[in-house]
Parts: structure tokens; C-alpha cells; sequence
């Protein structure tokens, strides 16, 4: 028979950025005990795990920052981890594929779902939202669901992959994020790692379109 609290516990993949914050708060709101896990795998804005550790002391959850900076020797290409610069425009510019870290998400949901094993989670919780699909492949929904799939048969115990905000924007996002009066000058989206965030990056676009959107002021500071 399975444990009742164990069927409280989820696995949130959290970045630091506004996607995985605001997916962290929704698992909270919904009575989860949350067991937070930010990867450290080399990105030039690993600033945003600053911002993860200061929310995770703020609000008082379980935190793990694990540092798998070392598969750099296997993948690279990417303006995220490698000595290439980071493309500015929108995210729907052919350039922004220049930021595709290969297998990012495969590797960080089989790394979360061991973890959801380990610690009887039933779940493991990340951002993807539908502003990713045309950029990256493995936040699309097919990805998600065949990794959902796999992540029930991987192991004697059944994880199951939760993206809620797969099928929505980030303006969408941002909506539900405001409406449970979320602070969002404690996430950190640029992908450039500097003092003020640059604006022009595609993250930064994103970020910015999804306050106009919504009417709202961004908390950060941009040069």
C-alpha cells in the first residue's frame, strides 16, 4: 500500500527563472510538500541559481543545487554553455537555436525523477510552456509525454511528469503568477549572467512582452 504522505511529495525542476518559480508556487498552492532541484550545468546565467536559493530560504522548502557541469565534455553548441554569443531577438528568430542545450531536458527529468524515487515523490513538476515549442524540442508536448510515459516504467515506482503550463503562454503564465500576488524580482530570466538584465536576448523579450501584456511592471533592472 502506498504511504499517503510519499503521495504528497513532488519534485519541481526549478530554475531560478519565472516559468519554474511560478510552477513551484502552483505545486505549493496545491498542498504539495515541494522538494526543489536546480541544475548547475554550466550556463553563463547561473546567476539564476542565486535567485533559487534565495527563495528557497525565503519560503523554507527542501533545495538541492547539483552541479552536472561536467556533461559539457559531451554536448556543446549552445550559446548557453559555450564560448558563442548569445543571439538577440525573439524567440520565434531562426538565430534563438543557438541557445538549444542538446538533451537538457531529458537529462534533468531522469536526474529529478531518481530523485522523486529516492525521497517517495509521486511527481516531478517543470516550466515548459507553449513560448518554448517552436524553439525547443524537448519542451514540446509530444516530448513531455512520451518522457511522462517513460518515467512510469523506468523504475518499480510509477513518476509521473507534470508540465501545467505546457499548453499556455507565458503571458498566460505571468497572469497566474500575479493573481496569486508572486514577487517576480525573486526570479532572473536574461541569459546574459551580468548586473542588469540586457533586454534584448530572447528570454528578456519574452519576459518583457508578458508584463506589457498583462499591464504589469517588470521588478528587474535592465541596462
Amino acid at each position: 500500500m502506498v504511504n499517503t504522505q510519499s503521495q504528497k511529495k513532488v519534485v519541481i525542476i526549478y530554475s531560478g527563472g519565472m516559468d519554474s518559480y511560478t510552477v513551484l508556487h502552483l505545486a505549493l498552492k496545491q498542498g504539495y510538500e515541494v522538494f526543489a532541484l536546480s541544475f548547475n550545468y554550466g550556463q553563463r546565467h547561473s546567476k539564476e541559481l542565486d535567485f533559487a536559493k534565495n527563495v528557497a530560504k525565503k519560503h523554507n522548502f527542501a533545495h538541492k543545487i547539483v552541479d552536472i557541469s561536467s556533461i559539457n565534455q559531451l554536448i556543446g553548441g549552445s550559446s548557453l554553455t559555450d564560448d558563442i554569443a548569445v543571439p538577440e531577438g525573439h524567440y520565434e528568430e531562426r538565430s534563438m537555436q543557438q541557445t538549444v542545450v542538446p538533451n537538457r531536458n531529458m537529462i534533468l527529468l531522469s536526474l529529478a525523477t531518481g530523485y522523486a524515487v529516492s525521497i517517495g515523490a509521486e511527481a516531478v513538476y517543470f516550466g515548459a510552456h507553449s513560448g518554448d515549442h517552436a524553439i525547443y524540442p524537448d519542451c514540446r508536448t509530444e516530448f513531455v509525454q512520451a518522457m511522462n510515459e517513460v518515467c512510469k516504467i523506468a523504475n518499480y515506482e510509477a513518476i509521473e511528469v507534470r508540465a501545467p503550463f505546457l499548453k499556455v503562454s507565458k503571458i498566460e503564465i505571468l497572469k497566474q503568477g500575479l493573481a496569486m500576488k508572486l514577487d517576480y524580482a525573486d526570479t532572473w530570466t536574461c541569459y546574459n549572467g551580468r548586473d542588469k538584465a540586457c533586454g534584448k536576448c530572447g528570454a528578456c523579450q519574452e519576459r518583457l512582452e508578458a508584463f506589457s501584456a498583462n499591464n504589469a511592471s517588470d521588478p528587474l533592472d535592465y541596462e
